[in-house]
């Protein structure tokens, strides 16, 4: 793939990857999103928009840790941008085309800063009602943002899966193996407590990425692919990701309803994994759909529908 490009529409990657989706996904140059930057302490962070000033809300969607923004955009960005609605994908730190300062090592707990910062930054743009939507590790992100921003900042929470890594369950069939989570872990918590903080570690070894997508020819594209599923992560951010403790827990949470929005056919985050978690939610509404034949970067109908379907009808449901 080459070294890392400023803009997607001079990347290949997305490209070949929107080739084993739904003709009515793929992307030209002239339905790309717009892209822009956001500079947020010291870091450049790469923006695709589709901009609707007079849509009645905004999406924000948050990739997980081998997706990008572009390829949220593909998948559900565009599609909403259809129904009428604006939404933004950040590219989070070390994913994606964001331009992370030089001589930094960023932390778990920065994603989470980052967002609720883009977030009240989007408010100060306008006042319209926002809805976050998370894939894969970006659902638990969507609920820890939603957790730490102040009352008001979000008006909804959409997951493809809710996974609290400090459950022992969870961690064992997320990581790439048995191993890499009951001894593996450990030792990058303590070494993330060193020097050592700062080396960095593949993620394709770290998780169960060969479960990324259900189509093998898909899996290639990813896999070549540096600014999403071939990304490597710093020890201090790993250890940050796998022992985060969000400000409220769920048993307290009322910040906004809750959507998960599970594919089917998901090999790395099946339903029983988010399901212990959200079971804890009681405060605020919380519903569950399907996604029948999706995976779990869901390329599959009609699971890509039902997904789209969904999230505008919660959109529309929350934010009237």
């Amino acid at each position: 793939m080459g070294g890392k490009p400023a803009f997607y529409r001079d990347q290949r990657a997305w490209r070949e990857l929107q080739c084993f989706l739904p003709e009515r996904l793929r992307l030209t140059d002239e339905t790309a999103p717009e892209e822009d930057f956001w500079d947020w302490r010291g870091h450049r962070v790469h923006l695709d928009r589709y901009p609707k000033p007079d849509a009645k809300a905004k999406v924000v969607l948050l990739h997980g840790l081998g997706t990008n923004g572009r390829q949220l955009s593909l998948i559900l960005g565009a599609p909403l941008a259809q129904r009428g609605y604006e939404t933004v994908a950040p590219d989070n730190l070390g994913f994606g085309l964001t331009q992370v300062e030089s001589g930094t090592t960023f932390s778990y707990d920065d994603w989470v800063r980052l967002v609720v910062d883009f977030l009240l930054h989007e408010r100060a743009r306008d006042d319209r009602p926002i809805i976050l939507y998370g894939q894969s590790a970006g659902g638990m992100l969507t609920y820890q943002v939603a957790a730490r921003a102040p009352r008001g900042t979000v008006a909804g929470i959409v997951g493809m899966a809710f996974l609290d890594q400090r459950d022992r369950r969870v961690r064992d069939e997320t990581a790439h193996d048995r191993l890499t989570a009951r001894v593996g872990a450990p030792i990058i918590e303590r070494l993330a407590r060193t020097p050592l903080a700062a080396v960095r570690y593949p993620m394709s070894l770290a998780s169960k990425m060969s479960a990324l997508a259900n189509d093998p020819r898909a899996m290639k594209v990813f896999m070549r692919d540096r600014t999403s599923a071939a990304s490597w992560v710093s020890l201090r951010f790993l250890d940050g990701y796998m022992n985060y403790t969000p400000e409220v827990e769920p048993e307290d949470f009322d910040a906004c309803p809750v959507l998960l929005t599970q594919p089917a056919m998901d090999r790395w985050t099946p339903l029983h994994l988010s399901e212990p978690f959200v079971a804890r939610i009681a405060k605020v509404p919380v519903e569950t759909v399907m996604l029948d034949n999706a995976g779990h970067y869901p390329m599959e109908e009609p699971g890509l529908t039902q997904m789209r379907e969904a999230v505008a009808d919660f959109v529309a449901k929350h934010t009237a």
